[in-house]
């Protein structure tokens, strides 16, 4: 008897076998399964706990003070709360553990990415910490980024009673997919694919939370020696918790957060091996890991935190549900029309920071309205180059529609470098390495350690020529490998279509992550939306809005050191050709509105830098008559080592229009 599908072309019968090989995965757990593999992990979990005072043995920490005084300082007519910036990596590296540890009754964790390395596996050993002192724990993440063991979810399915974890929105019913089982559900289930929790928080107790772009893994908190992230959190303590635990509880309990004892290949562990222990917890720089552990113990370092807080009024914490992903959600989701209504209610600045500037079509129109009226408000953006973004892919599209975006909505853009000289980030914490395998000769700064100290307190020392910061760090970046690594959703399936491109100059290099808006200098927002497309229709997005004029202000200059021309190369019209310039302009412009097939060469933007002089004492905006004579050209893609990234940066930009929804 033939064998079935043998009568079938050779790439037919491969099609089939991995469809058969894949698809064990579009099928989930029986109900029958499903119980087992619950009570194996139930059977499993330790229920002792190490603490029988009231209080779980909370470490003290003025962070977690802050939350009894605000409600004690609250009305319902007058709230109080005190909120503070988290710009430095190691600042709120710090602050999580230093919470954790505060924690007395409850710690709810949701991120979109966490990581098994040094930062994830130590905030991972906080958390059980803390679970087997009485505190119940519970983690919600995302299914596409959420560890990359299989066998660490099945641990963790069954590690105490006080401790649980969900994944949310798992596709194929499965904890992970691998590369072809994400083609597969790309195919079958591609809005689902595409629905993610982008949402993170850290709130403990119901009390205090921490938001902003954050993810669990080492190139949040500058301790990346190749690739770290310049990113920002708020920490906010009061009545808004109580917000921030309702939203959380949505997700919880919602039917696409899934025990991760019910998924296939977890079950799978469970049902054929029972719980694994939970591997040891290994650190690739243990020294700086035990380095942080003491300072978020130590109470004069964690009051440097303290000493930076503000005192405020209302915040409001929005935050899109997992209604938004349901058939039949209509309109535009909460976190998209409160940004909305906040940028369209400017008088006379909006200050948008997003490190993927790709504009959803009734963004555009909300921007162009705001251009067109009598007096319209400066809208400044700060953004990633391509040189240090980690999605050329999203850049492409955003390299598209400058001309868009600089002369219908009147923008004026600073995009990051990927050696900025002034960022505030902890270089000396990267563990990046010379060629003599010594650490970056540079001194850390933050809050943690201020600008000038002799080193940092988390990681990394500084050399003998600690007194010129600039010359050390450009040493140390010159002599590091070249980036090589991923960091998208795929970043685990070998798929490298995402890595960033490749520089003149090899060295630690930093991407824009941050996510931030401040509206007049009167209200600041922190959150996770990028303000493109995706975070419209697709991802599940948070902020925290602050009406608070100091608080703005301090908001508004975080992100102007973002732009000044030490960190950032200002965006600006060329020079008009000498000849037919408006035809020129006109066919540039035609092309620009094809989807596909966008191939006018000459680009209506580029790069310029600013050149202090005795005529040029301050960076001046682009539409400044002597901007020409203070900033020179440095070319559409600068710091960029033109080849086949470049090559494909353009490609995208001539085709990938339809990718944008998605990006």
């Amino acid at each position: 008897m033939a064998q079935p599908g043998s009568s079938l072309p050779l790439p037919l019968r491969a099609l089939l076998l991995a469809w058969l090989l894949t698809c064990g995965g579009c099928v989930g757990l029986s109900p029958l399964q499903r119980a087992h593999s619950e009570q194996v992990a139930v059977a499993a979990r330790d229920s002792a706990v190490v603490c029988d005072q009231a209080d779980a043995c909370a470490q003290p920490s003025p962070l977690h003070a802050l939350a009894a005084r605000a409600f004690a300082e609250s009305t319902p007519n007058a709230p109080r709360h005190y909120a503070l910036l988290l710009d430095y990596g190691q600042d709120a590296l710090l602050a999580r553990i230093n919470l954790i540890r505060s924690a007395t009754t409850s710690i709810d964790l949701q991120t979109y990415i966490y990581d098994e390395d040094d930062a994830g596996n130590l905030v991972l050993g906080e958390l059980l910490a803390a679970a087997r002192r009485g505190v119940r724990v519970r983690v919600l993440v995302d299914q596409l980024s959420a560890f990359k063991r299989v066998d660490t979810l099945a641990a963790l399915a069954g590690v105490h009673a006080n401790f649980a974890i969900r994944i949310y929105n798992p596709v194929l019913h499965r904890a992970h997919i691998n590369y072809p089982q994400y083609l597969l559900a790309a195919a079958c289930c591609w809005r689902k694919l595409n629905q993610r929790m982008h949402t993170k928080l850290l709130l403990v107790d119901g009390a205090i939370g921490i938001s902003g772009g954050r993810n669990y893994q080492d190139d949040y908190y500058d301790w990346d020696p190749d690739y770290d992230f310049r990113d920002r959190d708020v920490l906010v303590a009061g009545p808004v918790a109580r917000d921030m635990g309702e939203a959380f509880e949505t997700f919880w309990n919602d039917r696409r957060s899934v025990p991760v004892a019910d998924l296939v290949d977890v079950a799978d562990v469970l049902l054929h091996e029972g719980v694994p222990a939970l591997a040891p917890r290994t650190f690739e720089r243990p020294r700086r890991v035990a380095a942080m552990s003491r300072d978020a113990s130590d109470p004069a370092v964690v009051q440097r935190l303290g000493d930076a807080v503000l005192a405020v009024g209302p915040v409001h914490y929005i935050a899109d549900l997992p209604q938004k992903h349901r058939t039949s959600h209509a309109g535009v989701a909460p976190a998209t029309a409160e940004l909305r209504t906040l940028i369209e209610g400017a008088h006379h600045e909006v200050l948008l920071q997003t490190p993927y500037l790709v504009l959803s079509k009734p963004a555009q129109q909300m921007f162009r309205a705001l251009h067109r009226q009598p007096d319209p408000p400066r809208v400044v953006v700060s953004t990633n180059s391509l040189a240090a973004t980690d999605s050329f892919i999203t850049y492409a599209l955003s390299y598209k529609y400058k001309r868009r975006y600089l002369r219908e909505f009147g923008f004026e853009i600073h995009e990051f470098k990927p050696f900025p000289r002034d960022a505030p980030f902890d270089f000396a914490a990267t563990g990046a390495l010379t060629p003599d395998g010594d650490a970056g000769h540079a001194p850390a700064v933050g809050l943690l350690t201020p600008a000038g100290s002799s080193g940092g307190r988390s990681g990394g020392h500084a050399g003998a020529d600690a007194g010129n910061p600039d010359a050390n760090i450009d040493a140390a970046r010159e002599n590091t490998v070249p980036l090589t690594r991923e960091y998208s959703a795929l970043r685990y399936s070998g798929f490298a279509a995402n890595e960033p491109v490749p520089l003149k100059r090899v060295g630690l290099r930093i991407g824009l992550h941050a996510k931030s808006l401040v509206v007049d200098e009167a209200i600041g927002v922190v959150g996770t939306h990028n303000f493109d497309p995706r975070g419209d229709r697709y991802n599940t997005e948070s902020a925290v809005v602050i009406p608070d004029s100091a608080f703005a202000q301090a908001l508004a200059a975080s992100i102007r050191r973002d732009t000044a021309p030490a960190n950032a190369w200002t965006i600006a019209r060329r020079p008009s050709p000498p000849i037919l310039s408006g035809m020129e302009y006109q066919l540039a412009k035609l092309s620009e509105r094809l989807p596909i097939f966008d191939l006018w060469p000459m680009r209506y933007a580029t790069s310029y830098q600013f050149q202090p002089g005795p005529q040029c004492p301050a960076p001046l905006p682009p539409d400044d008559p002597k901007f020409r004579q203070c900033y020179r050209p440095v070319g559409d893609f600068p710091e960029v080592n033109l080849g086949v990234k470049s090559l494909l940066t353009r490609i995208f930009t001539a085709f990938g229009a339809g990718f944008a929804p998605v990006l």
